[in-house]
């Protein structure tokens, strides 16, 4: 008996022994199970310190509410004398017959423009584009002057009379018999920085009151052929037909630029458009409300071409820098205070000359009556000439 009780507890504990092994391997796998199965962690709601980096973006609802109303819709309109002759456009014709004009005689036809307008007084100064008054040619016949309309923003239409314009910029003073209007403050344009934000008011494509955001894109652009004085902000705040003459405006809502002219070839936005700095515009302003007409400094006729490399080391130039002088009046200024043709300029005043269009600023902005201080270099010696400032339009 002993012997089956013995083989019967040794039976009874390996069951046992087994029957633990199968429980806890089921265990085991349930608990690898559900490390599989778990959820994963929960993604927090982004709380007040998250959300505050959108927090930081600019709001210009503010500074719109107080710019808008101070632009003003433009809308010129004029006759103009168009060819009526086939021959208009025929050198040959000209040559032997003269103008076709006085043969067959002038069309005569009306001409539109529209753009936009920034009140800079509250007693009626409204400033815009000379291209928005005075259309394609740039040109106002003083025998008949444009009939322009300015409509404000808050629907009034008043015929506005033409203080003066400035093709050489661009601009044009408008007076309107309305007081107290709404203006925008004038900024100053030399304080502006590349990336800084910017808004474009004005009404393209007569969409009135339109507002588009944009930065600066680059300062003091020359050389883009819109006007003979160029010293343009560039900014990528859309501009469109229509927002010629309209406000270009900083974060503090102060007015920095006139926007002017697009870079485009399909004859929208493309990124790239410009504006007279507010400066400049200011001083345009002053200039028309005193004397009728922008007076610039001039030192008489002289031809300039940029330097290349190899004609500055010829020329005895150092760093290629400098503007050649190519020709230029015997009646001039300059040629009275000893410049020649073949003479480098490389200095105005004391600032460097990098390019035409620099100098022709410098001299433009000096004050008339003054005397230059122009540094050339002649046959590899440096010269300092005194040069009188002349009016230009003497």
């Amino acid at each position: 008996m002993r012997p089956r009780r013995l083989i019967l507890a040794l039976l009874l504990l390996t069951c046992g022994f087994a029957a633990g092994l199968i429980i806890t391997g089921r265990m085991r796998q349930a608990s690898d199970g559900g490390a599989q199965d778990r959820p994963a962690p929960a993604v927090v709601a982004p709380g007040p310190a998250a959300t505050g980096a959108a927090g930081t973006l600019p709001d210009f609802s503010r500074v719109a509410e107080r710019t808008v109303p101070a632009v003003a819709n433009i809308s010129s309109l004029q006759v103009v004398r168009r060819p009526n002759s086939p021959f208009a456009n025929d050198p040959f014709f000209q040559f032997f017959f003269g103008d076709p004009d006085d043969i067959f005689g002038p069309r005569r036809g009306v001409e539109r423009s529209l753009g936009s307008g920034v009140i800079v007084s509250a007693d009626g100064l409204v400033l815009t584009n000379n291209h928005v008054v005075a259309g394609e040619s740039g040109r106002i016949s003083l025998r008949q002057l444009p009939a322009v309309t300015v409509a404000l923003a808050d629907t009034r239409e008043v015929q506005a009379e033409i203080v003066g314009v400035d093709p050489a910029t661009d601009l044009a003073l408008l007076r309107i018999p309305v007081r107290n209007l709404p203006t925008i403050p004038w900024g100053d344009s030399s304080r502006l920085k590349v990336a800084e934000w910017v808004l474009a008011i004005g009404n393209p494509f007569q969409l009135n009151q339109t507002v588009t955001l944009g930065i600066i894109s680059a300062l003091g652009r020359t050389n883009v052929g819109i006007s003979t004085y160029e010293d343009f902000i560039q900014t990528d705040a859309a501009i469109n037909p229509g927002n010629s003459g309209g406000a270009l405006v900083n974060a503090r809502g102060e007015l920095v630029g006139i926007n002017t002219a697009i870079f485009s070839r399909s004859g929208g936005y493309q990124g790239i458009g410009f504006a007279v700095p507010s400066n400049l515009a200011r001083r345009v302003v002053s200039d028309l409300t005193q004397y009728g007409e922008v007076r610039r400094g001039s030192i008489g006729y002289v031809e300039i071409a940029p330097l290349s490399t190899l004609m500055a080391e010829q020329l005895g130039v150092p760093d290629a820098r400098g503007v050649l002088v190519q020709a230029m009046r015997r009646d001039s200024a300059a040629y009275a205070a000893g410049l020649r043709p073949g003479d480098v300029i490389v200095g105005f005043d004391g600032t460097a000359i990098g390019d035409g269009g620099q100098l022709s600023r410098l001299i433009q902005d000096a004050r008339i009556g003054s005397t230059a201080t122009v540094t050339v270099i002649r046959e590899g010696r440096r010269l300092e000439l005194k040069v009188p400032i002349r009016s230009s339009t003497t």
